[in-house]
């Protein structure tokens, strides 16, 4: 029975490690901005920079080197969710041998295009990295290639240990943590070996996402977990089953496991962008999230911290979920559900409120209404915060005014659904006309048309969410009576703001508009 490798040998592995034929010494740069916020020094270890955009080509190169040629004439073949992917890819084709790559076909687009692009022979199979790994298993039996492991192996292990190495090289004043994102576990079982041999006093912490946790279930549970399923938001840690090699390692130099929400990891990558300028995947995140969580609750100030941010291959159309969700994350925007009387003046009253709140005017991220009953109006609004634990404050402030006020800034259903659906056909919606308005973004625009508004026109509908855009684009339905058609068109006039009448659009007619 083979020896385990001791913490020894894994250090020999790190330091002989094979892997700048492909990879770079990435950079460790100061998260300035980040560091200013939390009081603490934040620098970011830029694996987002190497050649396929991650970490992994260090571990596949560095098990490829190692290879027999007469494995590598036979060919390779891996199980991945996209970044070892393209890492063993560019390897084999870096060593002149054939790679077959299996996928799940959750797999984002473009590292399926990478792949390809490198060369890689591409299967698609199962919607996780543990269905894709049962696959490749069958076909390197039948083709008799070389399986290339992407965290549970020796070889991949010293290649992302070489991370550390650089770490400690680039900075070589205080560090106090280290956060490392996890799925099966390889990267941090490179960079935890690395760092306790050398810098013991250095907290090495692991980092998953909450529904897809595998490591830190199991390191509690003292044996290997299989989770019945993952979440695929971070497709590059969604991992049901942790390595062996990796759970005895992670288990025996890990020093602390956090949990991070989808939230606070989007709010992670702008995080990372207002920085840096660059985006990163939501793997690549989880290390910025969990800082920013672990200074929350340690309360630290002064400390020193790495967050090793692991890939960014990032599908561009994900950045509209991202956005959506990012000030929610950093809790710089509240969710309401208000009830306010349905009647003249009412929604006036209530943008009175609004702009009066403690801390000063805020601005409106989202306002959604439409008619639905003759005494209560339900309005779904957004609001700009300065900070954390807002909501429940405002939501108070508003009930103490008697508009009646649900919070719904950490409710699953209104942030992904039903902030999208307010709106639909009304019977009380007569004499309505609609229209698309171009309003500027800023605090007052909307009391402004207020203001201009006779009393005798009721606002129907109203939908508005800012794009973080100078101008901001809203929909508005107003109950004009047919004779007051001139003194519509002056009220319009004297706005002064752009708009489109779409009162007979087919669009309006067929979702909107009263039967």
């Amino acid at each position: 029975m083979t020896q385990p490798l001791q913490p020894e040998d894994y250090l020999k592995k790190i330091l002989t490690a094979r892997v700048y034929d492909v990879a770079v010494e990435s950079a460790l740069e100061p998260a300035r901005n980040l560091s200013r916020r939390l009081h603490n020094k934040v620098l970011l270890k830029r694996e987002d920079q190497q050649a396929v955009f991650s970490f992994k080509l260090r571990g596949a190169y560095n098990k490829m080197a190692h290879l027999t040629p007469e494995e590598l004439q036979r060919g390779v073949i891996c199980a991945s969710a996209g970044n070892h992917a393209q890492g063993v890819a560019m390897a084999a084709h870096k060593l002149g041998a054939r790679a077959l790559i299996v996928m799940p076909v959750t797999t984002p687009q473009v590292k399926i295009d990478a792949v390809k692009a490198l060369g890689g022979e591409v299967v698609l199979h199962g919607d996780s990295y543990s269905d894709a790994y049962g696959h490749a298993v069958q076909l390197r039996e039948q083709q008799g290639l070389t399986f290339v492991h992407p965290f549970d192996d020796p070889e991949v292990i010293a290649g992302q240990g070489t991370i550390a190495m650089e770490i400690l090289r680039q900075h070589q004043g205080p560090i106090d943590a280290v956060f490392v994102a996890i799925g099966g576990g390889g990267l941090i079982s490179g960079v935890a070996s690395y760092i306790k041999a050398v810098r013991p006093g250095i907290k090495v912490i692991g980092v998953q996402m909450n529904d897809s946790d595998a490591m830190a279930r199991s390191v509690a549970a003292k044996e290997r977990v299989t989770l019945a399923d993952v979440g695929l938001f971070s497709d590059g840690t969604a991992v049901k089953l942790v390595g062996e090699e990796t759970f005895r390692l992670t288990r025996e130099l890990v020093d602390e496991y956090m949990l991070v929400d989808t939230d606070s990891v989007c709010a992670g990558i702008k995080d990372v962008f207002v920085d840096t300028r660059s985006i990163v995947e939501p793997a690549g995140a989880l290390a910025v999230a969990a800082i920013k969580q672990y200074v929350a609750e340690k309360k630290t100030r002064g400390e020193t911290y790495v967050a090793i941010l692991c890939g960014a291959n990032m599908n561009f159309d994900r950045l509209r979920f991202v956005a959506e969700r990012a000030e929610v994350g950093e809790e710089r925007e509240a969710l309401f559900a208000v009830t306010i009387p349905e009647e003249r003046g009412s929604f006036r009253r209530f943008c009175e409120v609004i702009g009066a709140l403690p801390g000063g005017p805020r601005n409106v991220t989202e306002f959604n209404y439409r008619i639905s009953d003759s005494s209560q109006a339900h309005v779904f609004v957004g609001l700009a915060t300065h900070g954390k634990g807002e909501s429940t404050r405002i939501a108070a402030n508003f009930a103490r005014h008697d508009f009646e006020t649900l919070d719904l800034t950490h409710d699953e259903l209104a942030k992904e659904h039903v902030r999208h659906m307010v709106g639909g056909h009304s019977p009380l919606a007569h004499d309505e006309r609609l229209l698309r308005f171009v309003f500027p973004e800023r605090p007052g625009a909307l009391m402004k048309f207020l203001s201009h508004m006779r009393p005798t026109w009721n606002i129907s509908l109203f939908h508005y969410r800012n794009q973080g855009a100078d101008y901001g684009r809203i929909l508005v339905g107003l109950q004009v009576p047919a004779e007051d058609g001139a003194a519509f068109q002056a009220f319009l006039d004297e706005l002064g703001y752009p708009y489109v009448e779409e009162t007979a659009n087919p669009v309006y007619r067929l979702f909107l508009r009263s039967q």
